[in-house]
């Protein structure tokens, strides 16, 4: 059972990153507003972001690539905290999430960090 929930919250995770990457090409504008100013290139950086997301999210679910992706995924989680924080510092800017939501997402960046160290202490799933 244990071995089923290691994979299976491994395989959430990397869908989760899949996903939340191509969310980085469907809305655009909306990654772009969240970036602090004074970031350039804010298209290049969220098109980019998006296919770093998608790409960790697959290597996590590969047994081979899964260690190193994990450290690498805890490295976006941290890079892309600026944004969180931005989205809450200017929460007028994002009328669709209350300002409590923003909030909140930011204690959920460190679970977020804490859910890919998990897998950065096996080289292989149990």
């Amino acid at each position: 059972m244990k071995k089923i929930l290691y994979i299976g919250s491994k395989f959430l995770l990397g869908f989760l990153l899949v996903i939340g990457g191509i969310a980085h090409f469907n809305n655009t504008e909306f990654y772009i507003k969240a970036m602090p100013s004074f970031l350039p290139f804010g298209e290049f950086i969220v098109y980019a972001s998006g296919v770093i997301e998608i790409l960790l999210g697959i290597l996590l679910v590969i047994t081979k690539t899964s260690r190193n992706a994990a450290f690498a995924i805890i490295v976006l989680f941290i890079a892309i905290f600026p944004a969180n924080v931005n989205m809450y510092l200017n929460h007028s800017d994002f009328p669709e999430m209350s300002e409590t939501a923003l909030l909140i997402r930011l204690p959920i960046q460190l679970l977020l960090i804490g859910w890919a160290y998990i897998y950065t202490r096996q080289k292989e799933d149990k």
